[in-house]
C-alpha cells in the first residue's frame, strides 16, 4: 500500500509541477509548487484511504463467510444429531419414546425441507416393519386378565398380556397421521386487494414426496386430498378402512397385490402415471367413482369380493381388467374409455351396470369385452355398452343385489 501511495504522490506532483517555470515571478512559482505538493499529498492520502477501506471490506467479507460456514457446519451437525437421535428413538421398546421420535422427525422435516423425503423414508420404513394387529378383547376377558394379574402379584398387566401390541398400534396410527398431514394439499389463501403481503403457500404440505409402503401392515390410512409423486404400496395389507378420495398421484401408483380387509375409497382420485392394481384383493366395498386415470390402469387378476363402483370414471390410457373377479355388484355407469380396454376372462360381470358408458371409436384401439356386453354405435362418433337382452335384469337397472351363482 505504501508503494501505491508513494507512486500516486510522485506521479501527481510530477504532473502538477510541469511548466511552473513559465510563471512570471518567483513568488508565484513558489506558491504554485506548494499547492502542487499539497494536492499530490491529498491525492496520495485519498488513495491510501481507499485502499484501507477496500482491505477492511474484504476482511469483513471474509469474516462473514467464515461465520456463515461455521454456522452452516454447526447447523448440519445439529441436524444430523437430531436425525440420528430421532431414528434411535424409533427402536426403543417404550411406546412414548417411539412417539417422541416420530414427532422429532416431523419437526425436523418442517424446519429442514431438504430432509423431508428422508424423514418420510424413515417413517415408511418403520411402517414396513412386521406387525400383527392386536386381537380384540371384550370387557369380561380384560377383567379376567386383570384378576389373574392381581392374583399373581402384578399391579397391572404387563406387555406379555397384550399391552405392547395395543401401544404399537397407536404409534403406527400416529406415523400414518404424520404422513397424511404433510401430504395433504390445501391451496394458498386468495390475496385480497387490501392485503399488502402475498398469501403464503401451504407450509405444512411437503411436495414431491415418494412413498414406499410395500409390504406394510397399515391401519386406517387416510390420504384423502393428498398429493404424492410415486406411491409404492405393493403387497401391503390394510387392516381397516383405506381412504384415498381426492388424492393425486403424479407418478407411478403401485398397489399390486394389496389386500383391503375393509372398505377402500378412491373416489375422485387422479392417477397421472400408471396405476397398478393387478392381483389386488378388495374384501369389502371398493369405490372408484369419479376417478381419472390419465395413464394406464391395470386391474389384471383383481378380486372384488364386495360391491365395486367405477361410476363416472375416466380411462384415458389403457384399462386392463382381464382375469378380474367381480363377486358383488359392479357399476360402470357413465364411464369413459378413450384408450384400450380389455376384459378377457373377467368373471361376474353378467349383471354389471352399464348406463351411459362411452367407448372410443378411434382406429388402432384394442377393445375386448365380456361376452354378456354388447357394443352399439352412437350418434356422436362414440360407442356405448349394454348388457345382452338375455342377461338384463335387476342388477343392470340398478335394482336388487346380484344373484349368487347356483341360486
Amino acid at each position: 500500500m505504501a508503494l501505491l501511495v508513494g507512486a500516486t504522490v510522485w506521479g501527481d506532483s510530477t504532473w502538477l509541477l510541469q511548466d511552473l517555470d513559465k510563471l512570471p515571478t518567483l513568488a508565484e512559482q513558489v506558491s504554485a509548487r506548494i499547492e502542487a505538493v499539497r494536492t499530490a499529498l491529498a491525492a496520495g492520502a485519498g488513495v491510501g484511504a481507499a485502499v484501507t477501506l477496500l482491505l477492511a471490506v474484504r476482511r469483513q467479507r471474509h469474516q462473514e463467510l467464515a461465520t456463515a460456514h461455521t454456522t452452516h457446519d454447526a447447523t448440519e451437525r445439529r441436524t444430523s444429531e437430531l436425525y440420528t437421535k430421532a431414528a434411535d428413538q424409533l427402536g426403543s421398546d417404550r411406546a412414548p419414546v417411539r412417539l417422541a421420535g416420530l414427532y422429532a422427525l416431523e419437526r425436523l422435516g418442517e424446519h429442514t425441507p431438504a430432509l423431508q423425503q428422508r424423514v418420510v423414508d424413515v417413517i415408511c420404513a418403520y411402517l414396513r416393519m412386521p406387525f400383527t394387529a392386536p386381537a380384540k378383547q371384550d370387557r369380561h376377558v380384560k377383567i379376567r386378565a386383570a384378576q389373574r394379574a392381581a392374583r399373581a402379584g402384578a399391579a397391572r398387566p404387563t406387555a406379555d398380556h397384550g399391552r405392547q401390541p395395543h401401544e404399537e398400534r397407536q404409534v403406527r396410527l400416529t406415523a400414518a397421521r404424520i404422513l397424511a398431514n404433510h401430504l395433504r394439499y390445501q391451496p394458498p389463501p386468495v390475496r385480497r386487494w387490501w392485503q399488502l403481503r402475498r398469501a403464503s403457500p401451504n407450509a405444512r404440505h411437503w411436495p414431491g414426496i415418494r412413498l414406499d409402503l410395500n409390504g406394510a401392515t397399515l391401519i386406517s390410512l387416510d390420504l384423502r386430498g393428498c398429493r404424492v409423486s410415486d406411491a409404492g404400496v405393493g403387497s401391503a395389507t390394510f387392516t381397516f378402512q383405506a381412504a384415498f378420495g381426492g388424492a393425486r398421484f403424479t407418478g407411478t401408483a403401485w398397489f399390486a397385490g394389496v389386500t383391503f380387509t375393509h372398505e377402500a375409497s378412491f373416489k375422485g382420485a387422479t392417477f397421472i402415471g400408471t396405476a397398478w392394481f393387478n392381483q389386488a384383493t378388495f374384501t369389502r366395498e371398493a369405490e372408484f367413482n369419479g376417478v381419472t386415470f390419465t395413464g394406464d390402469a391395470d386391474f389384471f387378476g383383481v378380486t372384488f369380493t364386495g360391491d365395486v363402483g367405477f361410476g363416472e370414471a375416466t380411462f384415458t390410457g389403457g384399462a386392463e381388467f382381464s382375469e378380474a373377479t367381480f363377486a358383488g355388484r359392479a357399476s360402470f355407469n357413465s364411464v369413459s374409455f378413450t384408450g384400450d380396454a380389455r376384459f378377457d376372462g373377467a368373471a361376474g360381470l353378467e349383471q354389471a351396470e352399464l348406463h351411459g358408458v362411452r367407448v372410443t371409436s378411434a382406429e388402432g384401439v384394442t377393445l375386448s369385452w365380456p361376452p354378456e356386453w354388447l357394443v352399439e354405435k352412437s350418434a356422436d362418433d362414440w360407442q356405448t355398452l349394454r348388457l345382452a337382452a338375455g342377461v338384463e335384469g335387476t342388477g343392470a337397472a340398478g335394482g336388487g343385489p346380484v344373484p349368487k351363482q347356483g341360486d
